[in-house]
């Protein structure tokens, strides 16, 4: 009975491993087969995208009107720069203080027209005065010791001549008289030191001009060398301004250029070339050059800002394209053609620009017989299909993108 009854359990429990060995197994195959499927799922999905973009790249073909085009043509260029700068007047003078005195008074204010030679200030003279007084008297005392060496000297030449004193006599005499002469000669130039110092306490214009600045009140003391005014010549004025040392052989002097200026608009100002420097700045590429700005009426002031164009007369003429054409590509200069069905990028050397005609001279990189975008199109690709559509043929959908 108990072999007997140990036989079933025996039978079920290998059936119950048969079992639990068929559901791995199907468990694991079930797990690959879907697997396999989602595997063939993604080369499908990437087999139609690619199938897509391949049939959507052959219906991107650009068209253009012939009005999008242009050619390289001979055309005559008015060649110009552009300058900017400050203007600051030509003339002007920081007039100094050469005594450390007081400011006794002061006869202009900032803005006052003044003269050459006019009086503008006075500083205080009471102790440049005993100075001077000093200075005489010592002259004096040094004068009349001279005097007496000069008359010691005359008797000892006479009483030498007559063999009464000795060569040696006279030397010591002469001597002294030399020593004299030195010590009058110095006091001599103490009393003029202190009469130039006492005349510097009046104070004069240098120039003929403008007060622009005042920098001392009446009872201060003005410290030697320390400014006291400045006065500006608004008669002339001068432009400062930088330009590429490529163009100074088109630079002349004399030559003229217009210029606006803030604070009148509407209204330009004359200027002529008057200088150019032998040198570029350091660091750079550029020149400095000064134009002149005529100022009669004073209405332009020093420091103002002004812009403006040096006109360079006119080139012969020469290959150019509208500026319009030109884009750039790393810095590098391009323009984009239709050669082919397709659209083809040319790297270009440009030359002088003329803003007011609108174009720019072409010096190598396109031929005049290829046809050039003469606006900028958005998004274009080197090789991208293109064509050029007849006059009266409605174009399709696929049109280049004008920048916004």
């Amino acid at each position: 009975m108990a072999l007997g009854g140990k036989a079933p359990r025996l039978l079920v429990l290998g059936i119950m491993a048969s079992l639990i060995k068929s559901r791995r197994f199907w468990t694991v195959t079930v797990s690959l087969a879907v697997v396999v499927g989602l595997f063939a799922l993604l080369v499908v999905s990437r087999s139609r995208a690619n199938a897509e973009a391949q049939n959507g790249s052959k219906v991107a073909e650009l068209q253009f009107s012939s009005a999008d085009l242009t050619t390289v043509k001979p055309a005559v260029l008015a060649q110009s720069l552009t300058i900017n700068g400050n203007l600051d007047a030509r003339s002007q003078a920081v007039v100094k203080a050469k005594q450390a005195v007081d400011v006794l008074s002061i006869s202009v204010r900032e803005g006052d027209a003044v003269q050459a030679g006019q009086r503008l200030a006075q500083l205080d003279t009471a102790d440049l005065k005993a100075r001077l007084a000093e200075k005489i008297s010592s002259r004096d005392s040094a004068k009349a010791q001279f005097d007496l060496a000069e008359k010691n000297r005359e008797t000892n030449r006479t009483l030498l001549e007559k063999h009464f004193i000795s060569q040696n006599a006279f030397d010591s005499t002469d001597s002294t008289f030399k020593a004299n002469r030195a010590s009058l000669e110095a006091a001599d130039s103490e009393v003029q030191l202190a009469q130039i110092a006492l005349s510097q306490t009046v104070v004069n214009a240098p120039i003929t001009g403008i007060v622009a600045k005042r920098y001392l009140k009446v009872g201060e003391k003005a410290s030697i060398d320390a400014p006291l005014f400045t006065i500006v010549d608004l008669d002339s004025l001068e432009l400062e301004a930088l330009i590429p040392a490529s163009e100074v052989a088109s630079l002349r002097r004399g030559q003229g250029a217009q210029l606006a200026v803030d604070g009148f608009p509407g209204r330009s100002f004359a200027a002529t070339l008057d200088r150019i420097s032998p040198a570029t700045e350091p660091g750079t590429r550029s020149i400095l050059v000064f134009f002149t700005v005529r100022n009669p009426d004073h209405m332009l002031k020093s420091g103002m800002f002004a812009e403006g164009v040096l006109d360079l007369g006119k080139s012969g003429p020469v290959p150019t394209l509208p500026l319009t054409a030109i884009q750039s590509d790393g810095g590098q200069p391009v323009v984009w053609s239709i050669e082919s069905n397709a659209v083809t990028r040319h790297p270009v050397q440009i030359g002088r620009r003329d803003p007011v005609a609108g174009l720019v001279e072409i010096k190598d990189g396109v031929s005049a017989t290829v046809p050039v975008l003469a606006t900028k199109f958005d998004n274009l690709r080197e090789g991208q299909p293109a064509v050029i559509a007849s006059p009266g043929v409605t174009q399709s959908n696929s049109k280049p993108e004008r920048p916004s």
